[in-house]
């Protein structure tokens, strides 16, 4: 199965797919959600990964039995941390390059130019506040490190950031998920989230597109 496969598989029906790498075993299981958080968070190619959706998902599976819910808060504070202070570093050392590239699609000029003007307007706060937001979630620590930012302080916010989306986001799940109209519309409210995390970088892109062009 393809990378591009893999994800679709997950975003059609979260809950069979989450379900057979549980069955697969512990390591498969938390393992993959380890790698789905890291790579969104720490590898800059991939920011459109379903970060939020997953958590919630896993965390619907522990109140069912299926993760243990300390492990798996673990697991993905530690994907997250570590995801975004990969990203940094690839920033730091090779930010420029890659940007002068071309090569990674997903990062045009509108999303550089968010992320650029969220993390002005915020400053380290940013690092915190940019995890709830796809796209500039995994734009925002790589431009940190291309723009100098200090290590000390983006650890500081990046701990704190990491714990507070990925714990959210699988309470979410563990409380509610038990609900007979969440497991009614499951795939629904999971679609939901993605398109309601999406919202932000859409209003960018079409205010973007909406500003007149300077004259010549």
């Amino acid at each position: 199965m393809g990378f591009v496969d893999f994800i679709m598989s997950l975003l059609r029906d979260p809950r069979a797919f989450i379900a057979a790498q549980i069955a697969a075993g512990p390591v498969a299981a938390y393992g993959f959600v380890f790698l789905i958080i890291f790579i969104e968070t720490g590898v800059v190619f991939f920011p459109f990964l379903p970060g939020d959706s997953l958590l919630f998902a896993s965390g619907f599976f522990a109140q069912g039995g299926g993760f243990n819910i300390l492990m798996l808060l673990g697991v993905a504070w530690c994907a997250a941390i570590l995801g975004d202070q990969c990203n940094f570093f690839i920033g730091h050392f090779l930010g420029r390059k890659i940007i002068d590239s071309g090569k990674v699609k997903a990062m045009t000029p509108e999303r550089i130019a968010k992320s650029e003007a969220f993390l002005d307007k915020w400053g380290n706060l940013a690092i915190f506040l940019g995890r709830f937001f796809p796209f500039i979630r995994t734009f925002v620590p790589f431009l940190a490190g291309m723009g100098g930012m200090k290590w000390h302080n983006f650890v500081v916010f990046n701990i704190l950031g990491g714990i507070t989306w990925s714990t959210l986001f699988i309470l979410l799940g563990y409380f509610f998920g038990g609900i007979p109209f969440v497991q009614e519309h499951f795939e629904f409210l999971i679609v939901g989230i993605v398109a309601v995390s999406l919202v932000p970088t859409i209003v960018g892109l079409v205010r973007g597109r909406m500003k007149p062009k300077p004259s010549a």
